[in-house]
C-alpha cells in the first residue's frame, strides 16, 4: 500500500470532495437522514435517540459468515464494571458458542487480532449496530476481531469510554493465544468516535509502556473536540459541510448539529468542570504523535469530520508515522457500512482489510494499492 498524501481516490480536480454526492449514494443518504434521530432538535435525550435508532428498519442483506461469534465480558478498568465484548474468529471453535457455520479455512500462519470500537458519538450504537462490519473484517483479513461495547455517554461521560477501550486493548493483547493469534500482530480499529478511541488507545499504550500495536485503522475518526464555527464557503477545516448554525448540509446524514450534540453528551460535564478540550485523550489531533504505530485512515468528502481526519493523517506523517489513506470524495460519513450498496464502500473495506492483513509478514489479500479506486 502506498503512503503518499495522494494515495486515496480523489475528485476530478484532486480536491477533498467531489462536486456532489455520488448518485448511487443519494437514495441511501436520504433514507438514513429520514431514520436518524434529529439530535439536538426534536430529540435531545440519549435514551430517546437510542429508541429511535432501534426502531429503524433492519438491513435486508445477509451478514458475512465467519467461523464463530461469542459474546463475553472481560475485566474493566480498575473500579469500573466489566466490559462486554463480542469475539469473532474466522474458523469454528468447535464449542457450543460457535453460532456461524465455518466458512473460512484455518491458516497455520499467525493472524492479526483486531480490537474494534464502534461509532455513534460515544453515546449511541452497540455491538449489534456494527456486527456486519466486524464480521467483514474478520472474514476478509482472516483476523480475530474483538468488538468492544464500551460505556456510553451521557450516563458514563468522558473518560469512561477511553478507559474501557484501553482495558480491552490490554486484555486482547494478553489473550491472543486464546484467540488464535499468539504470534500475530495487535491492531486497533474504529469508526468515527471509535476511531478516536482507537488512536487514543495507541497514545495510551505508547505513554504507559502498554502493548505493542502494529497498526491503527481510523475510519473517518473524530480527533478534534474544540468548538469551531464555519461558513458554507469556507475552504479551511470543515469546508463543504458547514458547522455554522442554519447551514446544515443534506449531503451527510451526520450534521454539525449532531456533532455538537454528541460533544455535549460526551464532554459536557468534563468541560463544565474546567476540562481542557485540547487534552490529547479528547483531541488527539493536538497530541505529540511521535512513536505511534502505522495508520490507515479512511475519510469521506461529504463529512463534518473530513478535514480533521485528513489533517490527522498529515500530522501523523509529519511525526514520522507511516500512513496510508483512502479518501472518497463523493461519499458521506458512515458509507463504509454499506458495501452491498456502494462500490466505494466495497473499495474502502478492501483497503482496510488489506492494511490489517499486511501486518502479518506483508501478507496481502488482493491487489489494491492504498485505496486507488472508486
Amino acid at each position: 500500500m502506498r503512503s503518499d498524501p495522494g494515495s486515496g481516490p480523489e475528485g476530478p480536480s484532486g480536491g477533498a470532495r467531489a462536486p456532489e454526492v455520488a448518485p448511487e449514494a443519494r437514495p441511501l443518504l436520504d433514507a438514513l437522514a429520514a431514520f436518524f434521530p434529529d439530535l439536538g432538535g426534536a430529540v435531545t435525550d440519549a435514551a430517546e435517540a437510542r429508541r429511535v435508532l432501534a426502531a429503524a428498519p433492519a438491513s435486508p442483506f445477509a451478514s458475512p459468515q465467519v467461523g464463530s461469534v461469542v459474546d463475553r465480558v472481560i475485566p474493566g478498568p480498575v473500579g469500573a464494571p466489566e466490559v462486554p465484548v463480542r469475539v469473532y474468529l474466522p474458523e469454528a471453535t468447535g464449542g457450543p458458542e460457535a453460532v456461524d457455520e465455518p466458512e473460512v479455512e484455518v491458516s497455520p500462519r499467525p493472524r492479526p487480532t483486531v480490537v474494534f470500537f464502534h461509532g455513534g458519538g460515544w453515546s449511541l450504537c452497540d455491538l449489534d449496530t456494527y456486527d456486519a462490519t466486524a464480521r467483514g473484517l474478520c472474514r476478509g483479513a482472516r483476523a480475530a476481531v474483538v468488538s468492544v461495547d464500551y460505556r456510553l455517554a451521557p450516563e458514563h461521560p468522558f473518560p469512561a469510554a477511553v478507559e474501557d477501550a484501553y482495558a480491552a486493548v490490554v486484555w486482547a493483547a494478553g489473550h491472543r493465544g486464546e484467540l488464535g493469534g499468539a504470534e500475530g500482530p495487535l491492531v486497533v480499529a474504529g469508526d468515527s468516535a471509535g476511531g478516536n478511541l482507537a488512536t487514543v488507545s495507541a497514545l495510551t499504550a505508547r505513554d504507559h509502556d502498554g502493548p505493542g500495536i502494529a497498526l491503527q485503522v481510523l475510519i473517518y475518526p473524530s480527533v478534534d473536540a474544540r468548538e469551531r464555527t464555519r461558513t458554507a464557503g469556507d475552504e479551511g477545516p470543515g469546508a463543504g459541510v458547514s458547522e455554522a448554525p442554519g447551514t446544515e448540509s443534506r449531503d451527510s446524514f451526520l450534521t454539525p448539529a449532531h456533532c455538537r450534540w454528541f460533544r455535549e453528551q460526551y464532554l459536557g460535564a468534563y468541560l463544565r468542570a474546567g476540562g481542557d478540550p485540547a487534552d490529547p485523550r479528547v483531541s488527539p489531533l493536538l497530541a505529540d504523535l511521535t512513536g505511534l504505530p502505522p495508520a490507515h485512515v479512511v475519510t469521506a468528502g461529504f463529512d463534518p469530520l473530513r478535514d480533521e481526519g485528513r489533517a490527522y493523517a498529515a500530522r501523523l506523517r509529519d511525526a514520522g508515522v507511516a500512513v496510508t489513506e483512502g479518501h472518497f470524495p463523493a461519499m458521506f460519513h458512515g458509507f463504509l457500512g454499506f458495501p452491498p450498496l456502494l462500490a466505494d464502500a466495497r473499495t474502502a473495506q478492501e483497503t482496510v482489510i488489506d492494511a490489517i492483513a499486511s501486518t502479518v509478514n506483508g501478507r496481502k489479500n488482493g491487489g489494491l494499492e492504498g485505496g486507488r479506486a472508486g
